[in-house]
C-alpha cells in the first residue's frame, strides 16, 4: 500500500499513490513541538510553525500563499506537543509548485527580525484569545495538573511574556537545532507518479547536511496522584475537563482505550452523551477523547454544564466510569462501538488529506505505517472482557485529575473533592 524511502542525510519519504483521485495532498512533518521546549523558549515551535509562512529563501510571504491558493489548494499548519506538521492539498498537476513550496518554507525560512517582532503581537492576541474562550482554557488547567513541573503540562503557545522575549536568533537556532533532516518525514498521498516526486525531493533536499533527532524530557508517571484545579469566572455555564493517564504510542492496549472511548463519548450513542444530554438535559456539549503521546497518554472528558448542576454532572460522570469497570459491557453495545470504530478508521482514509495526516503522524511518531488490515486485526480481537479489564486498571481513583472554571462556590469545590475521594 505505501511506498517508503529514506536519503542518505536520514530525510524520509512515506507515499500513497490513490490514481483515481484529482488531488494529492502532502505534508512535512517535524518531530518537534512544545515537549522539547524549555521554560525560557515556551510556545518557540508554536512561534516558529508562524513565523516560516512570512517567507523563505525562494518565496515571499505572498508567494507562499498564492502559490498554493491561486491554483485552488488548500495551505495550513498545526503544532502538537511532539509534532509540527505544514500541509497543503492541491489539484494534482500543482504537485511540483506545492512541494517546492513547502520545502523552501520548512528548511529555508528567512525568519527576520521584523516579522519576528511583527507576529509577536499576533500570537499574544491568539494567547488571550484562547484564555477568553473557558472551554479552550479548561484544557490547559488540566493540562497543568496532569503534567505537572513538566513541558507537557505547559501552553503550547507559551505565554505572553516568553513569546515577547523570544528573538529571531531564537527562533533560527530552534530551527536549526529541530528542523533536522533525521527528523523530518515528507509525506503523500493521492494522483502523483512516485518516481518523478521522489526525484525532485533528492533534487531539492538531497544534498542537506545529516543532522541527528533531538531528545525530550520523559515523563515519570510514578508520582502520579489524584488533583483538582478551580477557575472562578462569572460566566454563564461550567467548563470541566476530566482527564486520567492512558497508554503511550505503542502500547496494544490503546486500541481497547479508544474502543472506551466509543462507548463514553465519542458520538451521539455514548453513555455520557445520553446521560448527561438526552436523559437530564445537562449539557448541550459533552465528550470524551484518547490521546497516546511518545511515553505516556491521556483518557479525557470535557463537557458545558448547567451551572448549578456541576456537582450532579461530575456524579453521573464517575458512576459511568465505576460502571464500565466493574461491570462487563453488553454484546449489543460493545458490538455497535467496535463498528463504530472500525468505520471511523476506514471512512477516514478515503481522503487524500486525512490519509496523508495519517501516514505521516504514523512515520514521525513510530517510523513505521501500520497497515489497515493489521489495525482491524487488532481490533476485531478484543473482548468485553479487554474492555472491562482496562477501564478497571485506567479509571483509578487516586489518579483523577479535573479542572473546572465557571461561578463556583467554595461549597462547591468541597462537594467535588468530596465525589472524587481526595481533597486539595
Amino acid at each position: 500500500m505505501y511506498k517508503q524511502q529514506k536519503l542518505p542525510n536520514g530525510l524520509r519519504i512515506i507515499m500513497r499513490e490513490e490514481k483515481s483521485r484529482e488531488s494529492v495532498a502532502i505534508g512535512f512533518w517535524v518531530g518537534v513541538g512544545g515537549r522539547f521546549e524549555s521554560d525560557r523558549l515556551k510556545g518557540a515551535a508554536h512561534f516558529l510553525e508562524h513565523i516560516v509562512f512570512k517567507g523563505s529563501k525562494q518565496y515571499s510571504c505572498e508567494q507562499i500563499k498564492q502559490s498554493i491558493e491561486g491554483v485552488g489548494g488548500a495551505l495550513n499548519a498545526f503544532t502538537s506537543e511532539e509534532q509540527t506538521c505544514y500541509y497543503a492539498k492541491v489539484p494534482a498537476k500543482h504537485l511540483n509548485t506545492a512541494f517546492d513550496t513547502l520545502a523552501d518554507m520548512v528548511f529555508f525560512p528567512k525568519i527576520p527580525k521584523g516579522e519576528t517582532e511583527k507576529e509577536k503581537g499576533v500570537i499574544i492576541e491568539e494567547i488571550k484569545m484562547y484564555h477568553d474562550l473557558p472551554q479552550h482554557y479548561v484544557m490547559e488547567l488540566l493540562d497543568s495538573i496532569m503534567w505537572p513541573g513538566h513541558p507537557l503540562g505547559k501552553s503550547l503557545a507559551g505565554s505572553a511574556e516568553t513569546v515577547a522575549a523570544m528573538s529571531n536568533m531564537d527562533l533560527k537556532r530552534f530551527h536549526r537545532t529541530h528542523y533536522a533532516t533525521e527528523n523530518i518525514v515528507i509525506a503523500l498521498c493521492g494522483n502523483f507518479d512516485t518516481t518523478q516526486i521522489t526525484k525532485l525531493i533528492e533534487k531539492k533536499l538531497g544534498k542537506l547536511s545529516k543532522n541527528p533527532q533531538q531528545t525530550y524530557a520523559p515523563w515519570d508517571s510514578s508520582s502520579t496522584q489524584a488533583q483538582t484545579i478551580y477557575e472562578n469566572r462569572a460566566i454563564e455555564q461550567m467548563h470541566l475537563a476530566f482527564g486520567v493517564e492512558g497508554f503511550n504510542e505503542n502500547d496494544p492496549k490503546r486500541h481497547v482505550l479508544s474502543l472506551i472511548n466509543v462507548m463514553l463519548g465519542a458520538n451521539m450513542s455514548s453513555r455520557l452523551f445520553v446521560e448527561l444530554r438526552e436523559k437530564r438535559g445537562l449539557a448541550y456539549s459533552v465528550s470524551s477523547g484518547n490521546k497516546a503521546l511518545h511515553d505516556t497518554g491521556v483518557f479525557l472528558i470535557r463537557a458545558g454544564v448547567e451551572s448549578t448542576k456541576i456537582v450532579e454532572s461530575v456524579d453521573i460522570i464517575l458512576r459511568q466510569l465505576k460502571r464500565i469497570a466493574s461491570q462487563t459491557v453488553a454484546e449489543s453495545e460493545f458490538k455497535r462501538a467496535k463498528e463504530y470504530l472500525l468505520g471511523q478508521l476506514l471512512l477516514g482514509l478515503e481522503d487524500t488529506m486525512d490519509h496523508m495526516l495519517w501516514i505521516g503522524e504514523s512515520m514521525i511518531a513510530l517510523n513505521k505505517v501500520q497497515t489497515r488490515a493489521k489495525i482491524v486485526k487488532e481490533i476485531e480481537a478484543i473482548t468485553p472482557k479487554d474492555v472491562k479489564s482496562v477501564a478497571r486498571a485506567v479509571f483509578d481513583p487516586q489518579k483523577f485529575k479535573m479542572a473546572v472554571i465557571g461561578p463556583l462556590s467554595g461549597s462547591d469545590q468541597k462537594t467535588l473533592d468530596k465525589l472524587l475521594r481526595f481533597s486539595v
